[in-house]
């Protein structure tokens, strides 16, 4: 069974980042969401584009895919052979890290987006501290999510995944980390205000120690261009 994700509206939160880059970026024309799960994110930023497509694995999402998008596709990522061109913005949340071989999308992706299209994706981050005093004492348990997700197939850091996007032929024209969940983690046990002023407070600091403190990897991208 596919994992289900829910929507992370929250300060600090890489969904919330997400957002903020792609109305930050002032692209508009077509949208494109491949990993869409509910649909949030594309419908937060619907307004902004001219039309909306959305390829999400999970069947059971497709009431929340066709109301959220002008065009909605189940399919399997890895079996897609073709993707809608003529692409403004793509956006990757949480995807390449459940691939085989992502290299494989992320060259789909690029042949799909228009000259001067981005792409805004992001990625747990392996070397969080929480992972790093782990490994340190010999832990490391997949979970059923978080950075070590059962359905993980792949693990990053900032340079292996600068590394994976500029093989693929991007330049990263931005990059940012997101802040652990702590209202996640949390929040049955803290009362609300002392969890929103944690989320406020860990924002800006995790933008100072991403490499670190990063709970999730968050990069904007574009096409190298041809000599």
């Amino acid at each position: 069974m596919a994992p289900v994700y829910h929507f992370k509206d929250f300060a600090g939160s890489s969904h919330r980042i997400l957002i903020d880059m792609i109305r930050r970026s002032g692209v508009r024309g077509r949208f494109l969401d491949l990993g869409a799960a509910g649909g949030e994110i594309g419908d937060t930023v619907r307004s902004q584009f001219e039309r909306t497509f959305a390829f999400e694995f999970d069947a059971r999402r497709i009431p929340e895919i066709r109301r959220r998008f002008d065009h909605g596709v189940i399919a399997d990522l890895e079996r897609v052979h073709v993707l809608p061109k003529r692409c403004d913005a793509v956006l990757l949340a949480d995807v390449i890290e459940h691939l085989r071989d992502p290299a494989i999308l992320l060259r789909q992706v690029r042949e799909a987006l228009s000259p001067g299209g981005m792409v805004f994706l992001s990625v747990p981050n392996i070397a969080n501290l929480t992972i790093r005093v782990g490994l340190l004492f010999g832990y490391f348990i997949y979970r059923d999510r978080g950075i070590l997700d059962s359905t993980h197939l792949r693990f990053y850091t900032f340079d292996s995944l600068r590394a994976e996007i500029e093989t693929a032929g991007f330049e990263i024209r931005e990059l940012r980390g997101s802040s652990v969940p702590i209202r996640l983690i949390f929040g049955d046990y803290v009362p609300l205000w002392l969890i929103e002023l944690g989320e406020a407070i860990l924002a800006p600091i995790t933008q100072l120690w991403k490499a670190l403190l990063a709970y999730q990897l968050i990069i904007v991208a574009t096409p190298k261009r041809e000599d």
